[in-house]
Formats: C-alpha cells, structure tokens, sequence
C-alpha cells in the first residue's frame, strides 16, 4: 500500500475535481425550501468510465438502487442523478417504474443512454417521486465542471446534514501525470456499520480495471463507511458508487503496481474523511467518538470491537455527559464475543489512561472529563493478545436527536 504522503490535498475540491467531470444542482421544490438548498443533481462524464458501487444491504431495496445495481453490473457508466426529500422506497412497483423514468430524463438531458445513468434518491420513505418536478427542473442544472459545480451537487443529496461533505485528492503518476480522486457524501442519521442512509459519489481521471475498481472501494468501505454509527439504524437507499474515466491519460491500474497502491491509498483516504464527516455530523451531536481498538488477535476482530464501542448508546450518552464510565467501553468490547483476556485490557481516554491490566487506576478525574469535554473524543481500548487494530466512528446521543427525529415528517 501507498503512504498517504504520495496524496495531496485539492483546496476546496470534491467530487467534479477530476478531469472529464462536470456536475450541477438546483432547487426543485422536492424537499423543504432553505437558504442555499439544492435537492437535485447530476454528474456526468465526458466520456465514457468503468463504474463500482456497494449498495444497502436492508432487505427492503430503493427502486433507486436497483436501477443503480444494474448499471455497476453491467460496468460502465456515465452520469449520475440524484434527488433529496424523497427515498422513493416502500412506493409498490410504481418506483421501479419512476427510477428508470429519472434515468431516461437525466440520458436525455446529457446525450448518453439510460443503462449508462445511476440513481439514487434520499428522504421519506413510502412517498413516491415527484416525476413532473423532476421531469421539470433537470433541464435547468447547469452542468458544468469545476469545484463549485461538484459543491451544488454535493448539496443536492443533503437531507438533514448541517454542511456539504466533499473531498479531492492527488498524485503523480508513474509516467509523471496527475490523477485525481474526488469525491461527495451525505448522511447525518439513520447511520449504522454495514453503510447507512447515506450516499457517496466518487470520480476519478485514471483508468482502471474494473475488477480492481470494485475490489478497491469494497474494501475502502470496509473500513470507512462500514465502521460509523449513529443510531444504530439501517437505511434501504444506501449508495457508495465510484466512476473512472481515464481523462488523466495515466497508465491503467488493475493491481500489483506502484499506480495501482496510490490509487488505492486515494480512494482509502477520500471514503475515510467522508465517513468521518458523516459521524461527525450526526444529527444534534457534539462530540465526533473515534472508537481505537488495538492489540487484538486480528484486523477483524479488532473492527468488531471497535464497531460495538461506537455503536454503544451506553457510551455515547456518556460522552455526552462527560462521565469516564470506562465499564461501558469494557462492556461493549466483551460483548462482541472476540478472543480477548480482561487481565489485559488497558483503556484510554483522548490519551489518558484510565484502566490497565483490566482495572481502574489512579487518574484526575477532572481531566478525563475535560477530555470527553472535547469535540473530538478517542476512545482506545488495548487488548494487549495480537497485532489486529481497527477503528470506528460515531458521536454521542443528545436531547436533540430525540426531538429531530420525534417529528421527522410534521
């Protein structure tokens, strides 16, 4: 694997970055009218791109993501569209109907075929698409390239996220050409390991090998958008989907090469900061959680571990409260049922120690409660019987998430 320091940064980048891509947002009228809202977008390439994808896996299914499915199942792909304020979801076979419908609207509009076009669509479940809105207003997106184009986009699939959620990167390739890898996501609730309501786009300009594509964004899911909750819910319209179109001119990647490890790292790194941002913004939070479980007997294992500390509402309310009940990160470790010794386990909070060899030690209780007065609070549990390490990442339970979701829909 690459090292992160063969990426760099794009000031303001995201997932119209790379080269070929161009992208758009307007207000339709699909969800409620705000300051500075978009709720329907499209992204398009120029040309034509290999396409990966990894979907809910809620066995109640978008019609969306179906029609999503079967275009990363045919591997290849052209644009995107996608709508906020409706999840199109529980809607009877009239939303498969009106999925294909979107796809045909956005081909029109951008001069591409209707198998080449992904959907997706977030929101209210049990309410069907407005297809006149839809049919209306894709034609008024002005779809165009740069980084304020990506960020409409990036804006079209908010539901109730606070802030846009985007992301590029570079590196030099082997023959000395710059690749780009960008991308969006949003997602604040409804948030759970095996992904959750959230939707993630990816773009990049180098051409790569289907098969690597897929095996590449499966396992950067894995260890991003796999290991944040929220609420412990799962959400039927998840979609994290990547298109490369090779504009960059760069040698293909499909594995075993230097090429191939930058782009691995890029699209590792861009899943993780989204995934982050996600748990970050996690409705009526305060505080992001990173949940660090070290010393396991594996990687695996280890993620578990860390997956049940996040997902904890026991931890997460105490966070917000600010009490180092360090018994509830030892509870939600053991009850994983992972390989572990209690006489072992040592226990951090934002780097103070708190437990060692399985029990409390002397520490100053006000500074562990300083620390978990942080907005950013690591939690790191050591089980001192392996090399295995894995993280997750959640935030804690306030008051305000109660209220939010009380009244979702009134």
């Amino acid at each position: 694997m690459s090292n992160d320091k063969d990426l760099t940064m794009v000031e303001g980048g995201g997932v119209a970055s790379a080269q070929g891509f161009q992208a758009g947002g307007v207000f339709a009228g699909i969800k409620t009218p705000g300051e500075d809202k978009y709720d329907l977008g499209l992204l398009y390439s120029d040309r034509d791109c290999t396409v990966a994808g990894t979907f809910t896996q809620n066995s109640v299914v978008s019609p969306s993501v179906t029609v999503s499915k079967d275009v990363v199942a045919r591997g290849s792909a052209r644009a995107v569209i996608a709508n906020s304020g409706c999840a199109n979801c529980s809607v009877g076979e009239q939303g498969l109907v009106d999925a294909r419908d979107v796809a045909s609207i956005a081909a029109g509009q951008l001069g591409v075929d209707a198998d080449e076009v992904l959907v997706a669509s977030t929101g209210v479940i049990g309410v069907e698409l407005p297809m006149n809105i839809i049919r209306d207003f894709t034609p008024q997106i002005d779809v165009r390239s740069g980084d304020e184009a990506g960020l409409e986009f990036a804006k079209a699939i908010m539901t109730t996220d606070t802030h846009a959620k985007q992301i590029a990167v570079r590196y030099q390739a082997s023959d000395g050409s710059t690749v780009t890898v960008g991308g969006c996501a949003k997602g604040a609730g409804m948030i759970h390991p095996n992904m959750a309501t959230m939707l993630c786009f990816i773009s990049t300009d180098t051409d790569v090998d289907q098969a690597f594509l897929q095996s590449t964004l499966s396992k950067a899911v894995t260890l991003s958008f796999n290991q944040i909750d929220i609420d412990g819910d799962q959400s039927t319209n998840d979609t994290v989907a990547i298109l490369a179109n090779g504009a960059s001119g760069s040698p293909r990647v499909s594995g075993g090469d230097d090429d191939s490890a930058k782009f691995s790292s890029a699209v590792e790194l861009v899943n993780r900061h989204l995934a982050i941002e996600l748990a970050r913004d996690g409705e009526g939070a305060r505080h992001l959680i990173t949940a660090v479980v070290e010393g396991a007997e594996s990687d695996a294992d280890a993620r578990k571990a860390a997956r049940s500390v996040a997902a904890s509402l026991l931890v997460r309310t105490a966070v917000y409260g600010r009490d180092p009940n360090w018994g509830r990160i030892m509870m939600a470790v053991g009850k994983t049922g992972i390989p572990l010794v209690e006489t072992q386990i040592d226990i951090y909070v934002n780097g103070i120690q708190i437990v060692a060899e399985g029990k409390a030690i002397a520490y100053n209780p006000q500074s562990v409660i300083a620390a978990l007065d942080q907005p950013e609070v690591e939690l790191r549990t050591n089980l001192n019987c392996g090399d295995g390490f894995g993280e997750a990442w959640g935030c804690d339970l306030t008051e305000e998430y109660v209220v939010f979701n009380s009244a979702y829909t009134t």
